[in-house]
């Protein structure tokens, strides 16, 4: 028995309570998890201190062997997973298990409260392994030493998982980390060797350390009470990481496993590629696509996610950010190269022109990966677009190298499809073009229902033009890049001059109707000065009786409000007001001689035309007081 030195109680942050009771008292489904992350975070902290020891033989102390060791005492009811890698002192400690930094956790708890089933699933993905330890164990003793310290550096961190926990400096005789979990008693099919056994070939066959368990000696004749007491450990993993062994003896199974064990995920990827190079550089890599994605991914930069890099089989670090661009975050995996050095830091991969040659390979390998899902599995890459699309459609920006391979893995809604699970490629989308169509036109929206809702739309479902539906928040920053595919312009339908041709027997017409209301557009132009640059006649409404257009290079109105409640300054801009001059409601309005009630009538025309677009009127009471006065005196 350990005993402290000196002991101190603290309070858990409280999202780290309201994480434990969820485990406690919600997560049921696939316990067994939680071996498997222990076992997880005793593996970074062999690879941590292998790295560290790089530099510093000495903090392998007298025990180089790096290991993980795994005890289960039925007697005790006790499971005991150790490691001696990098350890821990007091304060790292207090900030790994006792507070939850990640600005992910709120979006774990709401994901797992109110009306949603919990799900064990995202425990890996928020960084909350070790609390998975809660969901088998009614109290949790974690003991750990830093390599490089004396014995009297021992920490002890134990709790129950209710509100509070202890800290007490202890004496360890070794570096490292041994977590004790005291099994609840419907936990118990977890104190039997072959269960903990068939649970590490299962989740971390190919963790590249050995996880050793006791090993009862078989009874000597000749000394049977010694032979009985007589133990040894085996290893009960392959020990070896499994990006280095061929291909062939790799075993779908296998890649499933590692991908759980490297990402922290519950789900099986979508695919993988397993590649080694060799030539004027030497490099492997093993990448997969995630099934799901993380709830923050439109946000996340956490270093949780992303690729590890090895040399020569030594880790290095997490999520080397120089080995993919930021468009590709949702990858997973290693890349391994025997060419780098070992003691290489973050700011050297940044210059390192083998690294810009590796990251190179890496995007072409990952986009290769998904467009063959898009070509031989479509009901995957479906799910792929669902999770992953809108992150992808930021490399159309920030990869103009690959812009174009990206564009052809881009999915879209469009005017001829009779539902939103219906998609077209642009490929699909250009092969139905008319001959005389030059520009693949699309229109952006806050969601599907305002896009599918938007006036721009009715002159072209009046001429059987297909058009795009664009409802990503990231839609409207993404065209501003993305001009041109296959050689046709992309447009869209509400920026700019609109000339799809007049119909023949109305080509005489139009030029006369537009000098006739002339007098109308002046008088609302002038109503309107203040909030718009002109009022001309529409050719692009066939039904409603306004809309605003913007120039080419302006920002679609939705997304302009979004950048303004994000606290971004927006420069000053007015869009044009079209009107249909030969909606009803113009024509009544032309004939209304009342100053004061023609200028309530021009900014209701303008205002529902902001309403239309998904815009915010800036006066909502000005806007009611209207509408009342001018109900009253229609009635």
């Amino acid at each position: 028995m350990t005993e402290a030195i000196k002991t101190e109680k603290h309070e858990f942050q409280a999202e780290v309570r309201e994480v434990l009771n969820l485990m406690i008292h919600s997560l049921y489904s696939n316990r067994e998890i939680f071996l498997r992350e222990l076992v997880s975070n005793a593996s970074d902290a062999c690879d941590k201190l292998r790295f560290e020891a790089l530099q510093d033989e000495k903090l392998l102390g007298s025990n180089p062997e790096l290991k993980i060791e795994i005890e289960v005492d039925e007697d005790a009811g006790h499971i005991i997973v150790r490691d001696n890698g990098i350890g821990m002192n007091k304060d790292e400690v207090i900030e790994n298990i006792g507070t939850i930094a990640r600005s992910g956790t709120r979006k774990f708890l709401e994901s797992m409260s109110g009306d949603q089933n919990p799900d064990a699933n995202l425990i890996g993905q928020f960084g909350v392994g070790f609390y998975s330890s809660f969901i088998v164990a009614d109290e949790v003793t974690l003991r750990s030493r830093p390599a490089g310290s004396g014995e009297s550096d021992g920490v002890q961190w134990q709790s129950d998982g209710s509100g509070e926990y202890t800290i007490s400096q202890i004496v360890l005789p070794s570096h490292g980390t041994e977590v004790t979990l005291h099994l609840r008693e419907d936990a118990s099919e977890f104190l039997t060797s072959w269960k903990v056994r068939s649970l590490i070939q299962k989740y971390s066959d190919h963790i590249g350390f050995p996880i050793c368990m006791i090993k009862q000696a078989e009874p000597s004749d000749d000394d049977d009470k010694d032979a009985e007491t007589a133990v040894e450990w085996e290893a009960v993993n392959q020990a070896s990481a499994l990006w280095t062994l061929p291909k062939t003896e790799i075993s779908g199974e296998d890649y499933q496993s590692f991908y759980k064990h490297v990402s922290h995920d519950f789900e099986d990827p979508l695919s993988w590629a397993h590649n080694r190079v060799e030539g004027s550089q030497n490099y492997t890599s093993l990448l997969y696509i995630p099934s799901r994605a993380p709830m923050d991914m439109m946000m996340q930069r956490d270093e949780r996610h992303g690729l590890r890099l090895y040399v020569k089989r030594v880790f290095i670090m997490d999520a080397a950010e120089q080995l993919l661009p930021h468009y590709l975050r949702f990858v997973r995996g290693v890349v391994d190269s025997d060419d780098l050095p070992l003691n290489v830091s973050r700011e050297l991969l940044q210059e390192n022109t083998l690294v810009k040659k590796i990251r190179s390979a890496v995007v072409k390998r990952s986009l290769d990966l998904i467009h063959r899902l898009a070509n031989k599995d479509v009901e995957k890459f479906n799910t792929f677009w669902d999770e992953f699309g809108n992150v992808l459609k930021e490399g159309l920006a920030e990869d103009t190298g690959n812009s174009e391979r990206i564009a052809k893995l881009l999915r879209f809604s469009t005017t001829a499809e009779t539902s939103a699970e219906q998609r077209v490629s642009l490929d699909d989308y250009v092969s139905r073009m008319p001959e005389d169509q030059e520009v693949i036109w699309y229109v952006t929206a806050e969601n599907r229902k305002a896009a599918e809702s938007s006036p721009h739309l009715e002159i072209f479902r009046k001429k059987g033009i297909e058009v795009l539906l664009m409802s990503d928040r990231i839609d409207e920053w993404v065209m501003g890049y993305f001009t041109e595919f296959d050689g046709k312009k992309l447009r869209s339908i509400a920026k700019g001059d609109v000339d799809l041709g007049a119909d023949d027997d109305n080509k005489d017409t139009e030029k006369e109707k537009d000098a006739e209301k002339d007098p109308l557009l002046k008088r609302l132009s002038d109503a309107l000065a203040d909030e718009v640059t002109e009022v001309r006649a529409s050719q692009r409404l066939t039904e409603s009786a306004s809309c605003l257009v913007l120039s080419e290079q302006e920002m679609a109105l939705h997304m302009r409000r979004m950048l303004e409640q994000a606290g971004q300054a927006m420069p000053d801009s007015k869009p044009v007001l079209e009107v249909n001059l030969d909606h009803q409601l113009l024509q009544q309005v032309s004939e209304i001689e009342a100053e004061d009630q023609f200028k309530d009538w021009a900014a209701l025309l303008f205002e529902q035309a902001v309403l239309a677009e998904g815009g915010q009127l800036e006066d909502p009471a000005g806007f009611v007081q209207r509408m009342n006065r001018l109900m009253l005196s229609a009635a």
